[in-house]
């Protein structure tokens, strides 16, 4: 049996690139092994310094990863980029 990648990286226990809208309208952009824990840990003030400062509203994109190396490097180039193409850096296969 062949699992497809999505299937392995569940297997594997996936990092996790994601973007949350804040309520002052910024993005804030992180890594994790597990987005429920960490998005509850944001919500509650127990999140990144950021976000206790600028609450996040929502989870606005996610994306997989295999390891925490790659999370990395994929949160790093989409920090470098503006903020109109964060968004699309999610639908891109290729990051």
């Amino acid at each position: 049996m062949t699992l497809s990648e999505p299937e392995a990286l569940l297997i594997k226990a996936p990092w996790f690139l994601y973007l949350l809208e804040c309520k002052n309208g910024a993005y804030y952009a992180g890594i994790t092994n597990n987005l429920e824990s960490r998005f509850s840990a944001h919500m509650s003030g127990k999140g990144a310094r950021y976000t206790r400062a600028n609450p996040p509203l929502k989870i606005l994109a996610t994306k997989l990863y295999a390891d925490r190396s790659a999370a990395s490097c994929a949160e790093a180039a989409l920090k470098k980029l503006p903020r109109i193409k964060k968004l699309d850096f999610f639908c891109d296969q290729a990051s």
